[in-house]
């Protein structure tokens, strides 16, 4: 096989391997299947259990209802739907198959938590948070899996965010009752709904005026508490007044100056006043009240607004009300846009993501040194290459994102399955750069031939296979431009992501088409043979990385059976390139391996790596440690006054790995860091996470790495891509 042959196989088979990858990118909608999570989650503060109730089966028609079930510690609390003056609901995302949907949550009757002149509304002891599935009737599967994402606020004088991801597989046929009584408890603690003839409410300026009547009647001369789902209409902690007048029971509320909304209808939950920690209350009852008259004007900020300030915010809505039309902003904006993908795409060139990459590509500049018209030609094919591969990755990006995917850039490397795939084509590229077996011992000989026929093909083919490597990468300059370019239009968005590829292209279309780059680079010889092989030592360090990556996406057990695999690879591609019999036996055993270690532990390399039972998100930081990120986590230490710095990184981004090594691990920084007191949090994008994906679109960027400070009273200050430790201490210093 000639050189030229030798040189150009790896990129073929690669093109190749990445168009079958294509399919892997798309995001699959829940688990694989028999992949399993757990149904308890449990720490310190309560303990989460998803339960179900489906007594007459799980068919059509039948009542069937699954509940997330809290279990608190003495002292702790989680949240009603209207949390009072602090806290947050617990949150409840199903994931269903077809035919099935959930209802919303049927909240038990909550108590009054009072903490200073402040209350909230919610629940301690254990309680379930029922929700109603139905089944449609063309549903025809044996069992119905389930999958939940919940996540609670559960506080005591201090808060604590939590989270837990559960799941739990339900039969059609038989009876589902083992937690019926926690389920009865909960319907029994449920507000009755009861109709609202006789009450209604008045608002007037600062109170609301409730009468209700036909209230139970075992109620009569008792206190009651008082609970408005609308959230942020009332005073929850202020002192308030209440009176019975035979059956008819009154109350004077302190409306909040600050609230949003003026409803025509309340609906109010009532129920008996029983201090927290004295065992479950009576169930309430639920009204929708008519509301009479007019609401008053709600006040201005919370807190007098300085002069100066005011007069700022004027000047600032006089100079947004004058402005030029939204077009001219748009058309600056763009070309900002543009600048910045051209030059983040020159500096690409010089990530690690992509030496291996183009360390072949200067062979294939060598070899046509004194070939003008070749070299040209192959130049503007790698173009090419570069340009389209860039502008259809933006393409399936923009698809996703409108079929409601939360999705950034380099998001094909969130799948294990394309980590893994890549990791195998690496593995046969290095295998063939080393020697141990060529293509045109294995391939048939008329494809073989294919690879010194059309060096265009191949350099375009290189292109596309540097794009694929460079994608995770999120060099300076590209961050805001990719963060706008996916809220652009489509054909302004493609714009943005082919002058991208343009500019990691440009350095070697330049090269392709200056005579006197092809005079220095060295002839043609036998170095070539040596710096070949040479090359197969940065594609296995390349297969390296992608087997840390999948690690952190699968565990180690993905890892393992992935390296298995690759191994039972390696002897595969070797005994096709015998002769003879040993070819046969070899091959046929090596390839039956294969086939069963697929069947046996290849599923350990794309289930996902499951939360631990019991792992929560900590809001406190103690010195310099890093804590994970969640937007609850974040919100609670912003609140407390603290300086929260978020890394948004992911293992598959090679910048982010430097960043983390480098300037993060400095000894000032971390110095500067725990001299301001400083939370440190990590938002993790290894895997998909739709959390992670809003919170960069919040600070316009759609891919990583970003660094961002939040100071409550402060703009947050994003920092560049790739950090030094001048700019974080100076960004620290304005704290």
């Amino acid at each position: 096989m000639s050189l030229s042959a030798l040189r150009h196989a790896p990129i073929r088979l690669g093109a190749a391997l990445l168009l079958a990858l294509l399919p892997m990118v798309v995001p699959a909608q829940g688990l694989l299947p028999g992949a399993t999570a757990p149904t308890v989650v449990q720490s310190d503060q309560a303990r989460a259990e998803l339960l179900a109730h489906a007594p007459e089966g799980a068919t059509p028609g039948k009542p069937v209802w699954v509940g997330l079930q809290l279990t608190h510690a003495p002292g702790w609390h989680t949240y009603w739907k209207n949390s009072g003056d602090s806290g947050l609901p617990t949150e409840l995302q199903w994931t269903l198959p077809a035919g099935v949907t959930a209802g919303p949550i049927a909240w038990p009757t909550p108590r009054k938590f009072p903490i200073g002149n402040l209350a909230n509304y919610g629940y301690d002891g254990t309680v379930v948070l029922p929700v109603p599935l139905t089944v449609d009737p063309g549903f025809t599967g044996s069992h119905i899996d389930i999958q939940l994402y919940a996540a609670w606020l559960v506080c005591r004088k201090e808060c604590i965010p939590e989270e837990g991801r559960f799941a739990l597989r339900l039969p059609v046929q038989g009876s589902t009752g083992l937690h019926g009584s926690a389920f009865e408890a909960s319907f029994a603690a449920a507000p009755k709904d009861q109709p609202a003839q006789g009450s209604q409410v008045a608002p007037e300026p600062g109170f609301l005026n409730v009468v209700l009547a036909g209230l139970p009647g075992a109620w009569r001369g008792q206190p009651l508490e008082f609970f408005p789902e609308a959230t942020g209409l009332i005073e929850p902690g202020a002192a308030w007044t209440q009176a019975w007048d035979g059956g008819r029971w009154s109350a004077r509320v302190p409306l909040s100056p600050h609230r949003s909304d003026s409803p025509a209808q309340l609906a109010l939950v009532v129920a008996q006043a029983i201090p927290p920690g004295q065992g479950p209350g009576s169930p309430g009852v639920r009204i929708d009240v008519p509301v009479q008259g007019s609401w008053p004007a709600a006040a201005p900020l919370p807190a007098a607004v300085p002069e100066a300030l005011q007069a700022a915010l004027d000047a600032n809505a006089a100079r947004a009300a004058s402005a030029a039309p939204v077009t001219g902003a748009t058309a600056l904006t763009l070309g900002a846009a543009l600048l910045g993908a051209l030059l983040g795409g020159l500096v690409l060139n010089l990530m690690p993501c992509v030496f291996p990459v183009l360390a072949i590509k200067v062979m294939a500049f060598a070899k046509h040194a004194n070939d003008r018209q070749a070299h040209r030609a192959n130049g503007l094919a790698y173009s090419a290459g570069v340009v389209l591969s860039f502008t259809a990755l933006g393409a399936l990006l923009l698809a996703l994102r409108a079929a409601g995917e939360q999705l950034g850039w380099g998001f094909q490397l969130q799948s294990p399955a394309v980590v893994a795939a890549l990791a195998a084509l690496f593995t046969l590229i290095g295998l063939n750069l080393a020697g141990l077996f060529e293509f045109g011992k294995v391939l048939p000989s008329r494809l073989a031939t294919l690879q010194a026929k059309s060096p265009t093909a191949d350099a375009f083919l290189t292109g596309v296979l540097a794009t694929a490597i460079a994608s995770p990468c999120t060099a300076p300059f590209m961050g805001a431009s990719l963060g706008l370019a996916i809220a652009l239009p489509a054909a302004q968005a493609l714009a943005v992501f082919a002058t991208l590829g343009l500019g990691m292209a440009l350095p070697y279309l330049l090269a392709s088409w200056v005579p006197a780059v092809a005079r220095a680079l060295p002839r043609p010889g036998a170095w070539m043979n040596t710096f070949r092989q040479l090359m197969a030592f940065p594609m296995f360090a390349t297969v390296v990385w992608l087997l840390w990556v999948l690690g952190q996406q699968s565990g180690i057990d993905g890892a393992a059976a992935l390296l298995m695999l690759l191994v039972v690879l390696a002897l595969l591609v070797w005994a096709l390139g015998l002769r003879g019999r040993g070819r046969t036996v070899l091959a046929g055993l090596s390839l039956a391996g294969l086939a069963w270690l697929g069947w046996a532990i290849g599923p350990n390399v794309t289930r996902p790596l499951e939360a631990v039972p019991g792992q929560t998100v900590a809001t406190t930081v103690d010195g310099t440690g890093w804590q994970p990120w969640s937007p609850q986590a974040q919100a609670a230490l912003v609140a407390q006054g603290r300086p929260v710095f978020v890394d948004f990184t992911a293992a598959w981004c090679v910048t982010c790995q430097y960043n983390k090594r480098t300037t993060l691990a400095d000894a000032t920084v971390l110095g500067d860091l725990a001299g301001k007191n400083v939370a440190l949090l990590r938002a993790d994008w290894t895997r998909r996470d739709p959390a992670v994906t809003a919170a960069l679109a919040g600070l316009g960027r759609n891919g990583v790495p970003v660094y961002a400070i939040y100071k409550n009273g402060q703009t947050t200050q994003v920092l560049s891509e790739v950090l030094s430790v001048e700019e974080v201490r100076s960004a620290l210093a304005r704290l």
